[in-house]
């Protein structure tokens, strides 16, 4: 197999050195190692960085859309409920993405923790 582009190994969710499928164990937790080449994810330092903006991404998409919804049709309070569960799916899809972009990007540009030079 080729080695996918870094945007189509976050959409796929594959290897990003040999394509193959299997880049996560879990809704969002990475596989420890690629089932085909053996490429170690758990090297790859994605961190927190896709959680942060999506929390600030889709909180803000979902407010202005629960306001929206609030003066436009004026529902009972106990149908704005439905927003949890579209919020829950909006944010582990989007930590899927985030993350396996993120881990394609390392991987492309061979990122490494930093360190001082003495």
């Amino acid at each position: 197999m080729s080695e996918p582009s870094p945007l189509a190994a976050a959409l796929s969710g594959c290897c990003p050195e040999c394509g193959a499928k299997g880049l996560f164990a879990g809704p969002t937790r990475f596989a420890p190692k690629c089932g085909a080449c053996g490429l170690d994810f758990v090297r790859f330092n994605v961190g927190d960085g896709p959680a942060a903006f999506l929390i600030l991404i889709i909180g803000a998409v979902l407010t202005i859309a629960a306001i929206t919804v609030d003066l436009s049709f004026q529902p009972p309070y106990w149908l704005h409920l439905i927003w949890l569960p579209i919020g829950a799916g909006l944010t582990i899809l989007g930590l899927r993405l985030g993350k396996a972009a993120m881990l394609a990007q390392e991987y492309k540009h061979h990122a490494r923790e930093g360190r001082i030079a003495k």
